[in-house]
């Protein structure tokens, strides 16, 4: 049976929350397989907000296999109190699996990332201070230490002590902070091991078994396609690989286990912090579309930078990714607009780029090439099927898809789960 990835295919917020419980009610395990509590996905559940950091929004399914894979950055505190949080709602968790291979998040690494960031000033980088950079740096740099490492005080003890020699120098002597203390650390971490315990597993075995026997497996990401430290926008991008290929890695499983592949775009673009952002809107329109959008950030509650469709970064998702079928989200803020333009291709000092630019230089000087589109001014919120809504918002929807490169399966008019018009199905 297949294994479906889900991939945002901007620069995220997107709505992948809002497609991942889509599937999740038809699979039977969903894979968080990257990235931190540094970005988070909002589901809304006969008018409930689920706001989830950590944990993948499988858990919300009762008949779902929640798993974190062994790409993700843990911090234990911030996930047991999403647990705590959706216990307190009547949610269980025991279903959860979390990798005994996956990265903790330890207290160095959150001070470090804020210090460093703060030090940058105008060149920061515009991280969350969450500790997930710093954490995927010792992970490359094979001195990270892992969930499987909280069931060996020793050599949970022997790995803090080598962290400690070297963090404190910098925290101290660099930035002048006061320095961490190992042994507060260490019971910290090892009362969180056994509170882990009960969740831990060989992942990687567990869904390849699962897709052995025939079930279906659905995996999702945090972030998005112009935020991997691969093929986004360096280094204006996350610390892990949030694109299909990451997908396979931070899981554990095959290529060839994979049939479907669903990029999420926004009817508009946003984006997060500090970086190149071609349609970004900086006057009263920016403001207009942020607010009937509800931009802010999810894990930060940060304004998000709002502009047009950008065809280009679709295009390339599509390409980077593999994508088979989109998701498009928020076709209904876009409501009331007389004409929606839409950037089709850059102007690079005189030169027309129908493709990102090779360089960053040059993605910084692009400057977009619109064509505008017919608007309508029905509400569309209450649209059920594609044949509900008016037709230059069917038209729209069929004018991205082409300018995208993937045909669009599914469109978003509303925040709820029954505000999901499939054109065909997901999974």
């Amino acid at each position: 049976m297949p294994a479906i990835i889900i991939i945002g295919a901007q620069w995220g917020d997107e709505g992948k929350g809002k497609a991942a419980d889509l599937v999740g009610n038809r699979v039977d395990y969903v894979v968080r397989f990257q990235g931190g509590n540094n970005a988070g996905h909002t589901v809304v559940i006969d008018s409930e907000h689920y706001a989830l950091h950590s944990l993948p929004v499988g858990v919300l399914s009762p008949d779902v296999v929640p798993v974190i894979g062994n790409g993700v950055v843990v911090d234990p505190a911030v996930l047991f109190e999403e647990i705590r949080g959706l216990q307190e709602r009547g949610v269980t968790c025991e279903r959860l699996l979390i990798s005994a291979n996956a990265h903790l998040i330890m207290p160095y690494h959150r001070a470090l990332d804020k210090v460093s960031e703060r030090f940058l000033g105008k060149s920061r980088i515009g991280t969350t201070g969450r500790g997930i950079g710093p954490t995927y740096a010792d992970k490359i740099s094979r001195v990270g230490i892992r969930v499987q490492d909280l069931f060996d005080p020793k050599i949970l003890r022997k790995k803090l002590e080598l962290a400690l020699a070297d963090k404190n120098q910098t925290l101290t002597k660099i930035y002048n902070r006061r320095g961490l203390e190992l042994e507060q650390i260490l019971d910290e971490y090892l009362g969180y091991g056994e509170q882990l315990r009960p969740y831990v597993a060989d992942t990687s075995l567990a869904l390849n078994r699962a897709l052995d026997e025939g079930k279906t497996v659905y995996l999702e990401g945090s972030q998005a396609t112009l935020l991997d430290v691969d093929h986004g926008t360096y280094p204006f991008v996350t610390s892990s690989n949030p694109t299909s290929g990451g997908a396979l890695a931070g899981a554990g499983i095959g290529p060839t286990r994979i049939s479907k592949i669903v990029g999420i775009l926004k009817s508009y673009t946003t984006r997060v912090g500090a970086g190149p952002f071609p349609t970004e809107l900086t006057d009263d329109m920016g403001d207009w579309l942020r607010q009937s959008g509800h931009e802010y950030g999810v894990t930060t509650g940060r304004n998000r930078r709002c502009g047009w469709f950008d065809a280009p970064i679709a295009r390339y998702s599509t390409r980077v990714n593999g994508i088979t079928d989109f998701f498009l989200t928020k076709l209904d803020v876009l409501s009331g607009l007389e004409s929606i333009p839409v950037c089709v291709a850059y102007d690079v000092d005189g030169v027309r780029h129908d493709e990102l630019p090779m360089t960053q230089t040059e993605f910084h000087r692009a400057v977009p090439i619109y064509e505008s589109f017919p608007g309508w001014g029905e509400d569309i919120s209450l649209a059920r099927s594609f044949e509900d809504l008016p037709k230059n918002a069917q038209d729209y929807v069929n004018t991205i898809a082409e300018l995208s490169g993937a045909p669009i399966s599914a469109v978003g008019v509303g925040p709820g789960r029954e505000q999901t018009l499939e054109l065909r199905s997901l999974v």
